[in-house]
């Protein structure tokens, strides 16, 4: 059972020592909050399971990637897992460590190869034959020499939603284990390249270490493989991936659990091992607050309509995802079930089905596990300015990101000059 700072007092509910009805009031809905208190706990709770065994705790920008909580991460000497050159600048801004940066991704640009490289950046995870010779000509007319990593694509299947499973050969991502072969000896013999190690990440939001374990297997063996042909890594990246509760049936694993699967799994490679996890440290650490707009009937079916909406929390529209979805206030009055759905046009805009709520208009509801894949994939669809963001720090909390306005929605936008 994943452990949240999210809890009831009096009827109310609370994140660390802050009630979040004043938080709703004072910087208005909708708002993501998140606890920094629960990040740290969270990050450590992967560091410290390794022990003694040398290895770096890279975070997955991509799940959420606010500059103070990446700021938060970096303070405890974090790595961190990006997919873009946008997402290395935030690392920096935040005062990330560009030794301690991984690279995945299967579409970098030259130019983002280049700001990495000048950068110092800890490895790229290649990801295709055509990318390890694009990055092998840009260090070339840098004169700079490349540490790469390959992702292998071990064909293992993660047992979770297919949008968010990575590790199958009809994926996208990675190499197969053959071709691989092929790339690091090519790797090996260039000037402009020199071989880190082997990466594999299978996907996302996983409940059973059964696949993590099968697929740290096979990448162990093809590292012997290379071994035996004098191709020495000095680490296995073996991705992120571990899932949270959304809802008490999920049983996610504990990071304790999930490091001791892999090193179970690897025992025999004496290397530094990087993992790459996200949600499963900010997801449980944030919520999503909204305000009750209003209730409506159509003849038997209750909606409850906030003013949060599918461009503030796309993943029940994506994926048809679960979120536990609570009223901030629990005035013990009996639940009514209701669809929870906001503004925007679309049927697919809801947020949950068939929930058990109490709020009536102007009172406030929030989404749970909402730290991770939420404000990163927002969007003004409906010219709709996205959230603010807002840190909480025991009985502190800060506006980390100021609510958009029409004004930054339209800013570079021009009339044609007729």
């Amino acid at each position: 059972m994943n452990v949240t700072p999210i809890h009831r007092h009096n009827g109310m509910l609370y994140m660390d020592h802050v009630n979040l009805q004043q938080i709703a009031e004072h910087y208005g809905t909708p708002c993501y909050v998140y606890s920094r208190q629960g990040i740290r706990q969270r990050w450590l709770a992967f560091d410290n399971a390794f022990a003694q065994q040398p290895h770096l705790v890279c975070y997955a920008v991509k799940t959420n990637s606010n500059l103070a909580v990446l700021q938060t991460l970096a303070q405890l000497g974090a790595g961190f897992d990006i997919v873009s050159g946008g997402e290395l600048a935030r690392v920096l801004k935040a005062g990330g460590d560009a030794s301690k940066v991984v690279f995945s991704g299967v579409g970098k640009s030259e130019a983002e190869m280049r700001f990495a490289l000048a950068s110092g950046i800890k490895c790229f995870n290649v990801e295709s034959e055509a990318e390890l010779y694009r990055l092998e000509s840009v260090a070339k007319a840098l004169n700079m020499v490349a540490p790469i990593s390959l992702r292998v694509n071990p064909d293992v299947d993660p047992k979770t939603h297919a949008y968010i499973s990575t590790g199958l050969k009809e994926n996208k991502f990675g190499v197969s284990f053959k071709q691989a072969l092929t790339l690091y000896r090519y790797a090996a013999a260039s000037a402009h390249l020199m071989v880190q190690g082997i990466d594999c990440h299978i996907g996302s939001q996983l409940l059973d270490l059964a696949p993590l374990q099968e697929a740290a297997t096979r990448v162990v063996a093809f590292q012997q493989q290379l071994n035996t042909e004098g191709i020495r890594l000095h680490h296995i990246d073996m991705g992120g991936g571990l899932g949270i509760d959304y809802q008490d049936s999920d049983q996610a694993p504990t990071p304790a659990a999930y490091v001791q699967a892999l090193l179970d799994a690897i025992q025999q490679a004496d290397m530094e091992v990087l993992v790459e996890p996200g949600r499963a440290i900010v997801g449980n650490n944030g919520v999503l607050l909204s305000k009750v707009e209003l209730l409506k009937e159509n003849e038997g079916k209750s909606f409850m309509v906030i003013d949060a909406a599918m461009n503030d929390l796309i993943r029940p529209a994506l994926y048809d995802a679960w979120q536990s979805i609570v009223d901030v206030y629990d005035n013990a009055q009996v639940a009514q079930s209701v669809d929870v759905v906001g503004p925007v046009c679309e049927t697919g805009d809801f947020l949950g089905k068939s929930r058990q709520l109490t709020s009536q208009p102007n009172d406030y509801i929030a989404v749970l596990s909402a730290g991770a894949y939420g404000f990163v994939m927002s969007s003004n669809y409906n010219t709709r300015p996205r959230a603010a963001e807002i840190m909480v720090d025991g009985a502190q909390h800060q506006c980390v990101r100021a609510r958009e306005t029409l004004e930054d929605l339209m800013r570079g936008e021009r009339l044609f000059n007729e």
